[in-house]
Protein backbone atom coordinates (compact mmCIF):
# COMPACT_ATOMS: atom_id res chain seq x y z
CA UNK A 1 0.00 0.00 0.00
CA UNK A 2 2.99 2.47 0.41
CA UNK A 3 4.09 2.13 -3.29
CA UNK A 4 0.35 2.87 -4.45
CA UNK A 5 0.70 6.47 -1.88
CA UNK A 6 4.26 6.57 -3.37
CA UNK A 7 3.61 6.37 -6.79
CA UNK A 8 0.07 8.66 -6.38
CA UNK A 9 2.16 11.15 -4.69
CA UNK A 10 4.65 11.38 -7.36
CA UNK A 11 2.41 11.85 -9.97
CA UNK A 12 0.80 15.00 -8.24
CA UNK A 13 3.90 17.09 -8.88
CA UNK A 14 1.71 17.75 -12.36
CA UNK A 15 -0.55 20.13 -10.28
CA UNK A 16 1.51 22.77 -9.40
CA UNK A 17 2.97 22.54 -12.73
CA UNK A 18 -0.21 22.92 -14.03
CA UNK A 19 -0.92 25.57 -11.62
CA UNK A 20 1.99 27.89 -12.44
CA UNK A 21 0.96 27.78 -16.28
CA UNK A 22 -2.00 28.77 -15.57
CA UNK A 23 -1.47 32.08 -13.92
CA UNK A 24 -0.02 34.21 -16.55
CA UNK A 25 -3.04 33.17 -18.58
CA UNK A 26 -6.16 34.69 -16.54
CA UNK A 27 -7.10 36.85 -19.16
CA UNK A 28 -7.40 34.15 -21.97
CA UNK A 29 -9.53 31.63 -19.97
CA UNK A 30 -12.43 30.70 -21.69
CA UNK A 31 -14.66 29.90 -18.50
CA UNK A 32 -14.28 32.01 -15.04
CA UNK A 33 -11.72 31.03 -12.79
CA UNK A 34 -13.68 29.67 -10.41
CA UNK A 35 -15.89 27.68 -12.65
CA UNK A 36 -12.20 26.42 -13.94
CA UNK A 37 -11.20 25.10 -10.89
CA UNK A 38 -14.09 23.75 -9.41
CA UNK A 39 -13.92 21.31 -12.75
CA UNK A 40 -10.13 20.70 -13.21
CA UNK A 41 -9.19 20.12 -9.31
CA UNK A 42 -11.23 16.61 -9.24
CA UNK A 43 -10.06 15.96 -12.79
CA UNK A 44 -6.72 16.05 -11.90
CA UNK A 45 -6.55 14.56 -8.49
CA UNK A 46 -8.51 11.91 -10.14
CA UNK A 47 -5.95 11.37 -12.78
CA UNK A 48 -2.72 11.39 -10.64
CA UNK A 49 -4.39 8.88 -8.66
CA UNK A 50 -5.71 6.70 -11.71
CA UNK A 51 -1.91 6.77 -13.04
CA UNK A 52 -0.59 5.89 -9.93
CA UNK A 53 -2.93 3.16 -9.44
CA UNK A 54 -1.54 1.90 -13.39
CA UNK A 55 1.85 1.75 -11.73
CA UNK A 56 1.00 -0.03 -8.68
CA UNK A 57 -0.30 -2.39 -10.28
CA UNK A 58 1.70 -3.01 -13.51
CA UNK A 59 4.71 -2.71 -10.78
CA UNK A 60 6.34 0.03 -13.27
CA UNK A 61 8.15 3.47 -12.38
CA UNK A 62 6.29 6.56 -12.54
CA UNK A 63 8.67 8.02 -15.00
CA UNK A 64 6.50 5.43 -17.78
CA UNK A 65 3.32 7.01 -16.68
CA UNK A 66 4.06 10.47 -15.55
CA UNK A 67 4.68 11.57 -19.21
CA UNK A 68 0.93 10.28 -19.75
CA UNK A 69 -0.43 11.97 -17.61
CA UNK A 70 0.89 15.58 -18.21
CA UNK A 71 0.17 15.30 -21.84
CA UNK A 72 -3.30 14.89 -20.76
CA UNK A 73 -2.87 17.80 -18.86
CA UNK A 74 -0.84 20.06 -21.14
CA UNK A 75 -3.89 18.94 -23.49
CA UNK A 76 -6.84 20.47 -21.18
CA UNK A 77 -4.40 23.27 -20.29
CA UNK A 78 -4.70 24.14 -24.18
CA UNK A 79 -8.48 23.16 -24.91
CA UNK A 80 -9.54 25.52 -22.00
CA UNK A 81 -7.13 29.04 -23.66
CA UNK A 82 -8.27 31.53 -25.85
CA UNK A 83 -4.47 32.07 -27.16
CA UNK A 84 -2.25 30.78 -29.20
CA UNK A 85 -0.47 26.89 -29.20
CA UNK A 86 2.62 28.56 -29.61
CA UNK A 87 2.58 30.81 -26.55
CA UNK A 88 0.39 27.80 -24.33
CA UNK A 89 3.06 25.47 -25.59
CA UNK A 90 6.14 27.13 -24.70
CA UNK A 91 4.69 28.18 -21.33
CA UNK A 92 4.19 24.17 -20.47
CA UNK A 93 7.70 23.73 -22.38
CA UNK A 94 8.98 25.93 -20.12
CA UNK A 95 7.70 24.63 -16.66
CA UNK A 96 8.36 21.07 -18.00
CA UNK A 97 11.95 21.87 -18.67
CA UNK A 98 11.98 22.96 -14.56
CA UNK A 99 10.08 20.12 -13.10
CA UNK A 100 12.34 17.66 -14.79
CA UNK A 101 15.50 19.46 -13.39
CA UNK A 102 13.95 19.53 -9.87
CA UNK A 103 12.42 15.36 -10.61
CA UNK A 104 16.07 14.83 -10.92
CA UNK A 105 17.32 16.94 -7.92
CA UNK A 106 15.06 14.78 -5.67
CA UNK A 107 15.99 11.91 -7.01
CA UNK A 108 19.35 12.60 -6.00
CA UNK A 109 18.66 13.85 -2.89
CA UNK A 110 17.04 10.55 -2.30
CA UNK A 111 19.82 8.67 -3.29
CA UNK A 112 21.91 10.51 -1.00
CA UNK A 113 19.63 9.55 1.92
CA UNK A 114 19.45 5.40 1.08
CA UNK A 115 21.73 3.25 0.63
CA UNK A 116 18.86 0.88 -1.19
CA UNK A 117 18.52 0.87 -4.76
CA UNK A 118 14.77 2.19 -5.25
CA UNK A 119 15.10 4.69 -8.07
CA UNK A 120 12.75 7.11 -7.77
CA UNK A 121 10.19 5.14 -6.16
CA UNK A 122 9.81 5.74 -3.11
CA UNK A 123 7.83 7.87 -0.13
CA UNK A 124 11.09 10.44 0.83
CA UNK A 125 11.49 10.69 -3.21
CA UNK A 126 8.33 11.86 -3.70
CA UNK A 127 7.66 14.85 -1.02
CA UNK A 128 11.48 16.15 -1.64
CA UNK A 129 9.62 16.20 -5.27
CA UNK A 130 6.67 17.86 -4.45
CA UNK A 131 8.05 20.09 -1.70
CA UNK A 132 10.32 21.53 -4.15
CA UNK A 133 7.90 21.76 -7.35
CA UNK A 134 5.29 23.15 -5.05
CA UNK A 135 8.22 26.12 -3.38
CA UNK A 136 9.49 26.95 -6.66
CA UNK A 137 5.71 27.12 -7.89
CA UNK A 138 5.77 30.03 -4.61
CA UNK A 139 8.68 31.79 -5.75
CA UNK A 140 7.65 31.85 -9.50
CA UNK A 141 4.20 33.54 -8.77
CA UNK A 142 5.47 37.09 -9.46
CA UNK A 143 7.59 36.58 -12.21
CA UNK A 144 4.73 34.45 -14.03
CA UNK A 145 1.51 36.91 -13.18
CA UNK A 146 3.92 39.91 -13.71
CA UNK A 147 6.62 39.55 -16.51
CA UNK A 148 5.34 36.54 -17.90
CA UNK A 149 2.11 38.11 -18.54
CA UNK A 150 3.37 40.69 -20.40
CA UNK A 151 5.38 38.60 -22.38
CA UNK A 152 2.38 36.94 -23.59
CA UNK A 153 0.45 40.32 -23.92
CA UNK A 154 3.68 41.79 -26.49
CA UNK A 155 2.11 41.44 -30.03
CA UNK A 156 6.21 42.68 -30.66
CA UNK A 157 8.11 39.57 -29.79
CA UNK A 158 4.91 37.28 -31.54
CA UNK A 159 7.54 35.58 -33.63
CA UNK A 160 9.64 34.74 -30.68
CA UNK A 161 7.52 32.17 -29.84
CA UNK A 162 8.23 30.52 -32.61
CA UNK A 163 12.03 30.04 -31.63
CA UNK A 164 11.88 29.52 -27.47
CA UNK A 165 10.80 26.05 -27.48
CA UNK A 166 13.95 25.22 -28.66
CA UNK A 167 15.38 25.95 -25.31
CA UNK A 168 13.37 23.85 -22.38
CA UNK A 169 13.35 20.61 -25.17
CA UNK A 170 16.95 20.67 -25.30
CA UNK A 171 16.67 20.70 -21.29
CA UNK A 172 14.53 18.21 -21.22
CA UNK A 173 16.69 15.91 -23.39
CA UNK A 174 19.68 16.43 -21.71
CA UNK A 175 18.33 15.59 -18.31
CA UNK A 176 16.60 12.56 -19.60
CA UNK A 177 19.88 11.31 -21.05
CA UNK A 178 22.08 12.16 -17.85
CA UNK A 179 20.35 9.21 -15.73
CA UNK A 180 22.72 6.17 -15.56
CA UNK A 181 21.41 3.13 -17.55
CA UNK A 182 22.54 1.50 -14.57
CA UNK A 183 20.98 2.38 -11.32
CA UNK A 184 23.64 1.41 -9.03
CA UNK A 185 26.12 3.80 -10.22
CA UNK A 186 24.02 6.79 -8.87
CA UNK A 187 24.46 5.29 -5.71
CA UNK A 188 28.07 5.99 -6.14
CA UNK A 189 28.94 8.60 -2.90
CA UNK A 190 31.02 10.85 -5.69
CA UNK A 191 28.35 10.35 -8.30
CA UNK A 192 25.29 11.32 -6.38
CA UNK A 193 27.58 14.71 -5.29
CA UNK A 194 28.19 15.33 -8.61
CA UNK A 195 25.11 14.44 -10.02
CA UNK A 196 23.40 17.05 -7.36
CA UNK A 197 25.39 19.73 -7.83
CA UNK A 198 25.53 19.35 -11.83
CA UNK A 199 21.14 19.06 -11.88
CA UNK A 200 21.56 22.25 -9.77
CA UNK A 201 23.59 24.40 -11.86
CA UNK A 202 21.47 23.17 -14.47
CA UNK A 203 18.45 24.46 -12.84
CA UNK A 204 20.22 27.81 -12.14
CA UNK A 205 21.76 27.94 -15.97
CA UNK A 206 17.86 27.68 -17.04
CA UNK A 207 16.65 30.29 -14.83
CA UNK A 208 19.53 32.53 -15.89
CA UNK A 209 18.94 32.39 -19.65
CA UNK A 210 14.80 32.18 -19.28
CA UNK A 211 15.75 35.65 -17.95
CA UNK A 212 18.17 37.19 -20.14
CA UNK A 213 14.91 35.72 -22.82
CA UNK A 214 12.79 37.86 -20.92
CA UNK A 215 15.31 40.74 -20.91
CA UNK A 216 15.74 40.57 -24.44
CA UNK A 217 11.94 40.59 -25.24
CA UNK A 218 11.77 43.46 -23.16
CA UNK A 219 14.76 44.98 -25.51
CA UNK A 220 12.81 44.24 -28.10
CA UNK A 221 9.44 45.74 -26.85
CA UNK A 222 11.31 49.00 -26.21
CA UNK A 223 12.91 49.29 -29.30
CA UNK A 224 9.43 48.40 -31.51
CA UNK A 225 7.29 50.96 -29.15
CA UNK A 226 10.05 53.52 -30.06
CA UNK A 227 9.60 53.12 -33.61
CA UNK A 228 5.94 52.71 -33.10
CA UNK A 229 6.20 56.45 -30.88
CA UNK A 230 8.44 57.74 -33.76
CA UNK A 231 6.06 56.50 -36.61
CA UNK A 232 3.06 58.58 -34.40
CA UNK A 233 5.01 61.75 -33.69
CA UNK A 234 5.83 62.03 -37.39
CA UNK A 235 2.06 61.36 -38.54
CA UNK A 236 1.14 63.56 -35.97
CA UNK A 237 3.66 66.45 -37.27
CA UNK A 238 2.29 65.53 -40.81
CA UNK A 239 -1.58 66.32 -38.99
CA UNK A 240 -0.46 69.09 -37.74
CA UNK A 241 1.25 70.53 -40.85
CA UNK A 242 -1.71 70.10 -42.77
CA UNK A 243 -4.37 71.80 -40.28
CA UNK A 244 -2.25 74.94 -39.98
CA UNK A 245 -2.41 75.09 -43.93
CA UNK A 246 -6.10 74.39 -43.68
CA UNK A 247 -6.28 76.97 -40.83
CA UNK A 248 -4.48 79.46 -42.67
CA UNK A 249 -6.51 79.15 -46.04
CA UNK A 250 -9.48 79.70 -44.08
CA UNK A 251 -8.52 82.87 -42.30
CA UNK A 252 -7.16 84.38 -45.74
CA UNK A 253 -9.72 83.95 -47.23
CA UNK A 254 -12.38 85.60 -45.11
CA UNK A 255 -9.88 88.24 -45.01
CA UNK A 256 -9.99 88.20 -48.78
CA UNK A 257 -13.93 87.89 -48.29
CA UNK A 258 -14.05 91.03 -46.27
CA UNK A 259 -11.87 93.18 -49.15
CA UNK A 260 -14.24 91.53 -51.39
CA UNK A 261 -17.30 92.62 -49.52
CA UNK A 262 -15.88 96.34 -48.77
CA UNK A 263 -15.32 96.29 -52.72
CA UNK A 264 -18.91 94.88 -53.17
CA UNK A 265 -20.41 97.04 -51.86
CA UNK A 266 -18.86 100.86 -52.85
CA UNK A 267 -19.64 99.43 -56.58
CA UNK A 268 -23.54 98.74 -55.58
CA UNK A 269 -23.19 102.57 -54.08
CA UNK A 270 -22.15 103.29 -56.84
CA UNK A 271 -24.59 101.77 -58.98
CA UNK A 272 -22.16 100.43 -60.97
CA UNK A 273 -23.79 97.17 -62.11
CA UNK A 274 -22.10 95.95 -64.32
CA UNK A 275 -18.80 96.55 -63.05
CA UNK A 276 -19.97 94.47 -59.94
CA UNK A 277 -20.50 91.66 -62.32
CA UNK A 278 -17.58 91.92 -64.07
CA UNK A 279 -15.98 91.98 -60.51
CA UNK A 280 -18.00 88.90 -58.92
CA UNK A 281 -17.14 87.15 -62.46
CA UNK A 282 -13.27 87.12 -61.89
CA UNK A 283 -13.59 86.55 -58.35
CA UNK A 284 -15.76 83.65 -58.17
CA UNK A 285 -13.25 80.75 -59.04
CA UNK A 286 -10.73 82.44 -56.50
CA UNK A 287 -12.99 82.96 -53.93
CA UNK A 288 -12.94 79.38 -51.67
CA UNK A 289 -16.22 77.59 -51.09
CA UNK A 290 -17.57 78.04 -47.66
CA UNK A 291 -20.75 77.49 -47.53
CA UNK A 292 -21.30 77.33 -43.95
CA UNK A 293 -19.35 79.68 -41.62
CA UNK A 294 -19.91 76.90 -38.27
CA UNK A 295 -18.81 79.30 -35.64
CA UNK A 296 -16.46 82.16 -35.05
CA UNK A 297 -13.28 80.11 -34.34
CA UNK A 298 -11.58 80.21 -37.76
CA UNK A 299 -9.27 77.15 -36.61
CA UNK A 300 -12.36 75.23 -35.21
CA UNK A 301 -14.41 75.96 -39.01
CA UNK A 302 -11.39 75.05 -41.13
CA UNK A 303 -11.27 71.37 -39.80
CA UNK A 304 -14.78 70.84 -39.68
CA UNK A 305 -15.54 72.99 -42.50
CA UNK A 306 -12.92 70.34 -44.60
CA UNK A 307 -14.50 67.46 -43.32
CA UNK A 308 -17.77 68.90 -44.44
CA UNK A 309 -16.90 69.35 -47.87
CA UNK A 310 -16.00 65.13 -48.28
CA UNK A 311 -18.78 64.19 -46.16
CA UNK A 312 -20.93 65.95 -48.87
CA UNK A 313 -18.85 64.95 -51.90
CA UNK A 314 -19.56 60.77 -51.07
CA UNK A 315 -23.45 62.35 -50.18
CA UNK A 316 -23.05 61.43 -46.43
CA UNK A 317 -25.42 63.70 -44.32
CA UNK A 318 -22.89 65.65 -41.91
CA UNK A 319 -24.40 68.19 -39.11
CA UNK A 320 -22.06 70.14 -37.17
CA UNK A 321 -23.07 72.69 -34.47
CA UNK A 322 -20.39 74.49 -33.39
CA UNK A 323 -20.32 76.83 -30.52
CA UNK A 324 -16.97 78.30 -30.31
CA UNK A 325 -16.21 82.35 -29.62
CA UNK A 326 -13.03 83.69 -31.97
CA UNK A 327 -10.75 83.47 -29.14
CA UNK A 328 -10.85 79.89 -26.52
CA UNK A 329 -8.88 79.42 -23.44
CA UNK A 330 -7.35 76.20 -24.88
CA UNK A 331 -4.67 75.04 -27.65
CA UNK A 332 -6.59 75.41 -30.58
CA UNK A 333 -4.00 73.10 -32.28
CA UNK A 334 -4.63 70.62 -29.70
CA UNK A 335 -8.19 70.73 -30.58
CA UNK A 336 -8.02 70.83 -34.27
CA UNK A 337 -5.74 67.36 -33.73
CA UNK A 338 -8.73 66.16 -31.63
CA UNK A 339 -11.11 67.30 -34.08
CA UNK A 340 -9.56 66.11 -37.43
CA UNK A 341 -9.07 62.39 -36.04
CA UNK A 342 -12.51 61.73 -34.83
CA UNK A 343 -13.62 63.46 -38.00
CA UNK A 344 -11.67 61.05 -40.03
CA UNK A 345 -12.70 58.15 -38.33
CA UNK A 346 -16.21 59.06 -38.88
CA UNK A 347 -16.24 59.49 -42.63
CA UNK A 348 -13.98 56.20 -42.93
CA UNK A 349 -16.90 54.56 -41.20
CA UNK A 350 -19.21 56.34 -43.09
CA UNK A 351 -17.45 55.10 -46.39
CA UNK A 352 -17.86 51.34 -45.50
CA UNK A 353 -21.69 51.80 -44.17
CA UNK A 354 -24.82 51.16 -46.28
CA UNK A 355 -25.20 54.78 -47.89
CA UNK A 356 -29.05 54.70 -46.54
CA UNK A 357 -27.86 54.78 -43.24
CA UNK A 358 -24.98 57.06 -43.65
CA UNK A 359 -24.67 60.30 -40.89
CA UNK A 360 -22.42 62.49 -39.12
CA UNK A 361 -23.45 64.79 -36.53
CA UNK A 362 -20.60 66.93 -34.39
CA UNK A 363 -21.16 69.36 -31.11
CA UNK A 364 -18.46 71.22 -30.12
CA UNK A 365 -19.35 74.08 -26.91
CA UNK A 366 -17.11 75.13 -24.00
CA UNK A 367 -18.81 74.66 -20.75
CA UNK A 368 -18.47 76.87 -17.53
CA UNK A 369 -15.55 78.74 -19.48
CA UNK A 370 -12.92 75.96 -18.60
CA UNK A 371 -14.27 73.35 -20.18
CA UNK A 372 -14.12 71.88 -23.52
CA UNK A 373 -16.68 69.38 -24.84
CA UNK A 374 -16.69 67.64 -28.59
CA UNK A 375 -19.11 64.86 -28.81
CA UNK A 376 -19.19 62.91 -32.03
CA UNK A 377 -21.63 60.48 -33.00
CA UNK A 378 -21.90 58.36 -36.76
CA UNK A 379 -23.07 55.33 -38.47
CA UNK A 380 -20.76 52.38 -38.89
CA UNK A 381 -21.31 48.40 -39.50
CA UNK A 382 -19.55 45.74 -38.41
CA UNK A 383 -17.01 44.96 -36.03
CA UNK A 384 -15.42 47.47 -33.54
CA UNK A 385 -12.14 45.72 -32.20
CA UNK A 386 -11.48 46.51 -28.95
CA UNK A 387 -8.59 45.50 -26.72
CA UNK A 388 -7.93 46.26 -22.83
CA UNK A 389 -9.71 49.16 -23.69
CA UNK A 390 -8.34 50.56 -26.94
CA UNK A 391 -10.14 50.41 -30.14
CA UNK A 392 -7.80 48.69 -33.07
CA UNK A 393 -7.85 50.29 -36.46
CA UNK A 394 -9.23 49.05 -39.46
CA UNK A 395 -6.01 49.67 -41.47
CA UNK A 396 -3.68 48.27 -39.22
CA UNK A 397 -3.78 45.66 -36.75
CA UNK A 398 -2.21 47.51 -34.07
CA UNK A 399 -3.81 50.52 -32.11
CA UNK A 400 -5.77 53.41 -33.89
CA UNK A 401 -3.03 56.29 -34.04
CA UNK A 402 -6.31 58.48 -34.71
CA UNK A 403 -7.67 57.00 -30.91
CA UNK A 404 -4.01 57.03 -29.50
CA UNK A 405 -3.89 60.58 -30.49
CA UNK A 406 -7.13 61.68 -29.11
CA UNK A 407 -6.74 60.10 -25.76
CA UNK A 408 -3.24 61.27 -25.05
CA UNK A 409 -4.22 65.08 -25.96
CA UNK A 410 -7.34 65.00 -23.89
CA UNK A 411 -5.02 63.45 -20.87
CA UNK A 412 -2.41 65.79 -21.15
CA UNK A 413 -5.50 68.56 -20.91
CA UNK A 414 -6.58 67.08 -17.52
CA UNK A 415 -9.74 65.70 -19.40
CA UNK A 416 -10.46 62.26 -21.08
CA UNK A 417 -12.73 60.58 -23.72
CA UNK A 418 -15.21 57.87 -24.01
CA UNK A 419 -16.09 55.49 -27.27
CA UNK A 420 -19.45 53.90 -27.38
CA UNK A 421 -20.62 51.56 -29.77
CA UNK A 422 -23.89 50.38 -29.81
CA UNK A 423 -27.20 49.06 -32.25
CA UNK A 424 -24.94 50.49 -35.47
CA UNK A 425 -23.97 53.86 -33.92
CA UNK A 426 -20.79 54.65 -32.45
CA UNK A 427 -20.70 57.40 -30.20
CA UNK A 428 -17.16 59.69 -29.09
CA UNK A 429 -16.73 61.91 -26.17
CA UNK A 430 -13.95 64.33 -25.64
CA UNK A 431 -13.50 66.70 -23.14
CA UNK A 432 -10.66 69.24 -22.84
CA UNK A 433 -10.52 71.09 -18.99
CA UNK A 434 -8.40 74.65 -19.05
CA UNK A 435 -6.86 74.41 -15.31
Amino acid sequence: MNDLMDAILEMTVVIPGLLLAYLPMKAYLKVRPAKLFAGLAPLMIGLCVAGGVCCWLLKIRTTFVLPIVVLIAAWIYVRTLRVSIWKSGNILLAICAVWVCIYRISGAVDGALQAENNLYFCMRAAIIDNLLCWGFTAIACYPAIRPVKKLIENENMAQTWYFFWILPVVYIVFNLFMVPKQGNVLYVEQTLKDSIFIRIMLLLMLGLLYFLFYLMATSLNKTANLEKEKAFLEMQKVQYDNLCTVIEEIRQAKHDLRHHFTQLSAMADREAWEELKQYLAKAQDRIPSLDIIFSENCAADGVVGHYCALAREQHIPFLAKIALPKEIPFDEMEMCIVLANLLENALEASLRTDPAKRYIRVDVHIHAERILLICLENAFEGDVVEKDGVFQSAKRKEAGIGIRSVRQIAEKNGGGCSFEHEDGVFRAKVMLRRE
